[in-house]
């Protein structure tokens, strides 16, 4: 190994040890930058003289980071995120554009709602929404700020609690307690639930039985019967009359609704801004 140099090695050279570092290969860093795999191990081979350090081990099955480059790589990637983050922040032009995806009946009862304080927030930002018909298919959804339920912790993403789920008995004004119960299936705690929470020994029947908190909440709007709905969905509802709390008590629950996109993707203060403004709206 020739005598290191001393001072920053050219930053191409820094990405392309990173690329090869972060994906575990030669071939996986000249895919991800449109080089041969022979320009990558060129430029990694000049890194290395440069450092006076070998930072990959060459073997037939492939290449593995020595202990040096076990130790370099997590700082040439602080730095070049650093660097990227405020590159951004200094000569970046604030977002035109937030794109969102969750259940049709999140982006109707959450976001729909919030869009005129956001806007008047930011009238400079187009606001599009892209709904998916589970919430499986959020995993594969390309659009990577999202509106999830749960309890906050999905691996690899941040998440910001929109509202905490609730659940109160409500139906339409004039229908109480008595009338047949709407019935929604899924993760959310039930009736029975409800009932053992609430020392009720009886309930009334149950005619109909939905998937979907959405459908429940819409057959209780339309006087079908009694749902154990959830508050934060259906509070525009409420508010308007369409729907009615009964006396009756809530069930709080751990799960909520969130904001939530990967950690690696908000990278900017103005990317970050814009995204505390929505979530500002959201929260009402």
């Amino acid at each position: 190994m020739a005598k290191k140099k001393i001072g920053l090695p050219p930053l191409d050279w820094l990405r392309v040890f990173e690329a090869a570092g972060r994906l575990g290969g030669f071939s996986a860093a000249a895919k991800e930058f449109g080089l041969t795999q022979a320009a990558v191990s060129q430029r990694i081979a000049n890194l290395e003289t440069w450092l006076g350090r070998t930072l990959f081990v060459r073997e037939a099955r492939g290449v593995s980071l020595t202990v040096e480059g076990e130790s370099y790589l997590p700082l040439v990637q602080d730095s070049l995120q650093a660097l990227e983050r405020n590159t951004e922040d200094l000569f970046g032009k604030s977002p035109r554009e937030l794109r969102v995806a969750g259940l049709s009946s999140h982006i109707y009862a959450l976001v729909l709602p919030c869009l005129p304080a956001f806007l008047e927030m930011r009238p400079k930002v187009q606001v599009m929404t892209d709904s998916v018909a589970r919430r499986s298919s959020l995993d594969e959804e390309k659009t990577w700020l999202q509106i999830r339920y749960g309890r906050g912790t999905w691996p690899g993403r941040e998440a910001a609690l929109i509202a905490q789920e609730v659940l109160v008995p409500m139906a339409a004004p004039g229908v109480g307690w008595g009338a047949p119960l709407v019935d929604q299936r899924g993760e959310r705690p039930g009736w029975r639930d409800w009932a053992a929470a609430a020392g009720m020994d009886d309930l009334p029947p149950a005619r109909v039985s939905f998937d979907s908190m959405g459908h429940a909440i819409a057959a209780a709007r339309q006087g079908m019967g009694v749902v154990l709905g959830s508050v934060p969905l259906a509070s525009g509802q409420l508010r308007c009359g369409q729907l009615c709390r009964l006396d009756l008590p809530k069930l709080e629950t751990r799960e909520g609704y969130w904001l939530t996109w990967p950690e690696d993707r908000v990278r900017s203060k103005k990317q970050r801004a814009l995204i505390d403004d929505f979530l500002q709206a959201l929260r009402g």
